[in-house]
Formats: structure tokens, sequence, C-alpha cells
């Protein structure tokens, strides 16, 4: 991806968020200058990668396949020193975009559509060597449990949400017509190094080309303490 492209999609977030009432933690605002003179105060953020994340998953077509989002609070489970069990995302999806298809080994997770379009979540359970099981999905959205058909696409409008449960394969497309969607993510403590499973095999972070300055730098770009 290009530095620029980030740039304009971490705007983007901002300007949704304000639009639906929500207000990032200050370090979210930390410029890339600002960042150099942050000292073992700010470990936390560093060690747990808070902060923001805009990732093409490696394919180079952020705009068909990519997220935008910020882990605003989470725990750490290489490291004992960080003891929450729980974690806090926002996310951007754009009208047209969708992220792959995945589950968690482990983490138990509540999306909930904060705002702007609707989010259409593809849902299937998995079989022991990680194939799409043909077995109905149980489903649990604000208090209300049923089973729907593998393969179905539970849809969530602005303020309703979805318990995603480990080894629930999950994706995410944005409802045509309905616009930019923001989400929000409640779970347990996140690890994406070991906790994701894509059906497809595809990568995390994006490969930047540096074409112009950074506006905020990403949860894996931290300087180290001088």
């Amino acid at each position: 991806m290009k530095r620029s492209k980030i740039n304009q999609v971490i705007k983007d977030m901002e300007a949704l968020m304000s639009k639906h009432g929500m207000i990032a933690p200050p370090f979210c605002n930390f410029t890339p200058d600002e960042w150099q003179n942050k000292d073992h105060e700010y470990d936390e953020i560093r060690d747990n990668m808070l902060g923001w994340d805009v990732t093409d998953y490696g394919l180079n077509d952020f705009d068909k396949v990519g997220f935008a989002l910020i882990t605003v609070r989470n725990g750490n489970i290489k490291n004992p020193k960080y003891t929450k069990t729980y974690a806090e995302k926002l996310l951007m999806l754009y009208e047209g975009q969708e992220s792959p298809m995945h589950f968690h080994w482990n983490k138990m997770e509540d999306i909930i559509n904060r705002g702007g379009g609707n989010i259409l979540i593809t849902v299937y359970n998995s079989t022991e060597d990680g194939k799409f099981a043909d077995t109905d999905v149980t489903v649990n959205c604000d208090g209300r449990e049923y089973t729907v058909k593998a393969g179905s696409q539970i849809r969530l409008t602005p303020g309703e949400s979805i318990t995603i449960y480990p080894y629930m394969y999950h994706d995410f497309h944005v409802e045509e017509g309905t616009g930019n969607v923001l989400l929000g993510e409640v779970s347990m403590c996140n690890d994406d190094e070991n906790d994701n499973r894509f059906y497809e095999p595809i990568g995390r972070f994006p490969t930047i080309e540096e074409d112009e300055p950074a506006y905020r730098l990403l949860c894996n770009e931290y300087p180290k303490v001088k």
C-alpha cells in the first residue's frame, strides 16, 4: 500500500468516528515526531500493539479486501506484566470492501455495528481439519439464540451485534448501497500472531510504499525508547 493511501484511510476513519460520536484515546492522535520522544510510560501501547492498523492482508487490493482499525485496549498472553484478559477495537470497512474468512482458535468476541451502513457476516462451523462444515450454525445476536444454515449471512444494522465463538468461521461484507461501516469489537485477549486461522493463506501487514510522510504511525511501527 502507498503511505498516502494509509494516511487517507486513517483520516476517513477519524471522520466516520466523529460522525457517530466515537472518540479515540489520546495516543491515537500522536504524530510520528511525538512518538520519537515517548518513553517507557507508553510501553503498554508498544508491547500490546495498541493504536492504528490498516491492512490489505498482503494482497495489494485494499479497496476490495482490507480493514482499518484501532486496538483501544488489549492484554498480552506472552507477557505476564499485562494482566488484562480482554480487548476492545474499533474497525472500519468501506462500502464495496470485505475482510477474509477466518476463525479464532481461542478468542470469543462480540462484533457490534456502531454506525453507518449494514454489515453482512457469513458464518460456518469449522471441521477438525479446518474446512467448512455443513452443519447448522448457532448464532447469538443481542440476547437472541437461533440456528442458520452453513454459509448464511447475518445482517447487522447499526446497534446490532453478534457473538463469534472459537472455531466459527466468519467474514465481513458491507451491504451494497448502505455506506461505510464503523464496527466495535469486544473480546477476550487478542493475539493476532497465533490465534487467526484464515481459510485462504494471506498476510497480515501491508508492504508500504513511502510516497509521503506518515500521518499516524501504525501499531507495528512505533520507535524504540531512546
